[in-house]
């Protein structure tokens, strides 16, 4: 059986978790709290390991318990908004969305932090999602793979969206390595103790496997199942008054990752008709019915599911730089 040498990565000593990005997702908002409480009980520091920067990233939006101000905090991290003019009338976020930048990067600097964690909660019935704009980040993918051993009761899922041909906007983009952690459902506006639990677990086991990573351990490789977006498909609608004219079809409600064939229903008019699905291939659909996504005309997202290969990972240290060879290169 041929050996596989582990590929060598940077360490990650600095961590950022952003909760409340969207004010009215409060597992994050109140998890953020409950961390930065223990921080100054504990009076706890940088284990020599990683530091932790907990923030609460839209805090206007949170106080008001609101999704945004003015615009979607999420959507303002491309560069061409972060490096635009900007007038005294600006939307609050994208202002707020440049003091994030100028905290934790700038985006694709050298100087920005090594990994942004993103916690979002959704009304669709997702489970625990990893949402990413890489599907060959060997770091997201490891530890996704970690939650999904130490998290065995949870569904979960890698979702990827694909930005080869544009450019990434989302808070976590802003770091050398992101990822949102999107878990449902939950309405908005409200907090679970169960989704709540969740993400207060899955952060815990993303926080150790970041530990047992920067020690120089090495994290075996495997395989993970990665979920492409592929599409967006809106709500029917009235052609001159732009009204929806139709609800997700009961039989799809709350199916998130299950495969939609074509011509299984899809949709079901305020009149009682049904409408199926009109697609040339089966896809998995996902943010079914999501509350938010009205406003963006999206009902839901369909994605390809693929097989990825994650090859071993260990943390390149100056001692193992010493050593003869220790570990693959990223570039081998």
């Amino acid at each position: 059986m041929e050996v596989v040498e582990p590929v060598c990565l940077p360490r990650l000593p600095r961590v950022v978790l952003c909760g409340g990005t969207h004010g009215n997702e409060l597992s994050g908002v109140y998890l953020i709290r409950d961390l930065l409480k223990e921080v100054q009980q504990k009076e706890m520091e940088d284990d020599g390991l990683m530091s932790v920067l907990m923030v609460l990233s839209n805090p206007w939006a949170i106080q008001q318990c609101r999704r945004y101000v003015d615009t979607d905090l999420n959507r303002c991290f491309s560069h061409a908004t972060l490096s635009g003019p900007v007038s005294d009338t600006a939307p609050y976020e994208i202002i707020w969305a440049r003091e994030l930048n100028a905290m934790l990067g700038p985006k694709g600097s050298p100087g920005a932090v090594d990994l942004v964690c993103d916690l979002h909660n959704t009304t669709a019935n997702m489970g625990l999602c990893f949402i990413a704009y890489s599907d060959n980040d060997w770091i997201c993918l490891h530890i996704f793979k970690h939650l999904q051993r130490q998290m065995p009761e949870m569904p979960m899922r890698f979702i990827h969206f694909d930005v080869s041909k544009k450019e990434s906007y989302s808070l976590d983009s802003v770091g050398k390595h992101g990822f949102a952690l999107e878990i449902g459902p939950q309405p908005h506006g409200v907090v679970r103790s169960n989704i709540y639990t969740a993400m207060k677990v899955g952060v815990q086991h993303i926080l150790d496997w970041i530990r047992h990573f920067n020690s120089g351990a090495v994290s075996e490789g495997g395989y993970v199942d990665v979920f492409t977006m592929v599409k967006n498909i809106d709500y029917p609608r009235d052609s001159q008054t732009h009204n929806i004219t139709a609800a997700i079809h009961p039989h799809l409600q709350d199916r998130d990752f299950c495969l939609l064939h074509p011509e299984d229903p899809l949709f079901r008019t305020f009149s009682g008709e049904d409408l199926t699905y009109k697609g040339n291939e089966p896809l998995y659909p996902f943010f079914i019915n999501e509350c938010s996504y009205y406003e963006k005309g999206i009902a839901l997202s369909l994605a390809r599911k693929k097989r990825v290969m994650i090859p071993p990972i260990r943390a390149r240290t100056e001692e193992k730089q010493a050593s003869e060879r220790p570990c693959a290169s990223e570039e081998d």
